[in-house]
């Protein structure tokens, strides 16, 4: 028999449509489990690029320390001290964790005054080293970075964010070479950054003018004082495995107890960043469980309907038998009819959930963030693979049913 067969294709169509009602509450099963499947797959890939554009430009490896007040007493000193980091410990980070890769201290200075002209706003000033455009990636508008020169000379120069810059110049001026004025001091733009990333470090990177560390220590009169040391590790080395040892020669410096688990606060990037993924995948195996426990269900379904519908055309299958078809045809026949209930409506499903998802990725993108909503290639043939198996799966059992059939005992049932 070939596929084509016009007599055989009649005979499945009739078969299905001879009771409507029951045969769309039926492919209904099929078409929820897959349309849930695949929305929910592609509605997380979505979700899963939108979350990594938040991190794109960041060091995945990196880990910024923070100091807090002291939780135990310590050679003399009280419970509850304050203190601060220092130079001293940046440099004795670098000299003695050879596994560190890149390290930028970083000075902070809340609400400062930037004018230029008569223009004029509140933003953040931040002193920094060259080394941070390595750990926070920044997209530079105009002009360059902070560079070792800045740093060595002292120099009284900035970047400035992508929203200063839209605040003090005017649309497609380059404001490189100008002067703005900080906190009453003025300093010349070299450059107009934004950060890649959507995490920041105290404050937007598109409100934030950076300045050398060391013109900052001075112009601020902070002497040594480092608010937060920014480090990332070396390929193939685990920030987790630095932690301990960066714990214990920061509490050397400050005389903080060896076992004083508040007093130097470690963030972990890494950390977070597995714990993303880790969330990713348990949400994208919940959604198989979900999708293939639904479809499933739907299956058993056609299953049953099937059953339901061989016991009534029992006669119809003893008289086939008696004119000679072979139990191969009839078992050929039910499951035929099986696979194109399921493929009609999961195939539906499918184009409903693509379509779903194009309208969710429109929706987003118009919004100013860009990702893509949609199954992949791949997933989409597992798709259509796993229909057919389904299609088979249940269509077996009725199948065997309708071939076990002799004709005498349909004759009788009659």
């Amino acid at each position: 028999m070939s596929i084509i067969d016009i007599d055989r294709w009649e005979e499945i169509l009739i078969t299905i449509t001879r009771n409507k009602t029951r045969s769309v509450l039926t492919a209904f099963g099929i078409f929820w489990g897959i349309f849930m499947l695949v929305a929910l797959i592609g509605g997380g890939n979505g979700l899963q690029q939108m979350m990594s554009r938040n991190f794109a430009g960041f060091a995945t490896n990196s880990c910024f320390i923070i100091s807090q007040q002291t939780s135990e007493p310590y050679k003399g000193f009280r419970k509850g001290r304050r203190w601060d980091l220092e130079n001293h410990d940046v440099e004795v980070l670098k000299t003695r964790i050879h596994e560190i890769e890149d390290i930028s201290p970083c000075l902070f200075k809340w609400g400062s005054a930037v004018v230029r002209g008569d223009k004029k706003g509140t933003f953040t000033a931040r002193g920094t080293r060259p080394d941070y455009d390595k750990i926070e990636k920044q997209t530079m508008m105009y002009g360059r970075f902070i560079n070792d020169v800045d740093m060595s000379e002292q120099r009284k120069v900035c970047t400035i964010g992508t929203r200063i810059y839209e605040t003090l110049f005017k649309k497609g001026e380059n404001p490189c070479g100008g002067y703005i004025r900080v906190d009453g001091i003025y300093y010349q733009v070299v450059g107009v950054c934004s950060g890649v990333s959507n995490i920041n470090i105290g404050g937007s990177s598109e409100e934030m003018i950076n300045i050398p560390f060391t013109t900052m220590q001075q112009a601020y009169n902070y002497g040594k004082t480092v608010h937060i040391i920014c480090l990332t590790a070396k390929h193939g080395t685990a920030i987790s495995a630095l932690e301990p040892k960066i714990q214990e020669l920061v509490k050397d410096n400050h005389l903080i107890s060896p076992s004083d688990p508040q007093a130097v606060m470690v963030l972990n990037m890494e950390e977070m960043f597995k714990m993303v993924d880790s969330l990713f995948t348990g949400i994208r195996t919940l959604v198989w469980l979900v999708g293939l426990g639904t479809l499933l269900a739907g299956a058993i379904g056609v299953s049953n309907i099937m059953m339901v519908t061989v016991r009534e055309r029992t006669v119809e299958i003893g008289i086939r038998r008696a004119i000679g078809a072979r139990p191969q045809d009839i078992m050929r026949q039910i499951l035929s009819e099986s696979m194109v209930l399921t493929s009609i409506a999961g195939l539906t499903g499918i184009s409903f959930a693509v379509l779903i998802l194009q309208v969710a990725e429109v929706g987003v993108t118009a919004s100013g963030t860009e990702a893509h909503f949609q199954v992949s290639f791949w997933t989409a043939i597992g798709m259509a693979l796993l229909l057919l198996s389904l299609g088979i799966m249940a269509g077996m059992a009725p199948a065997y049913r309708a071939m076990s059939i002799k004709p005498v005992d349909a004759m009788r049932d009659e």
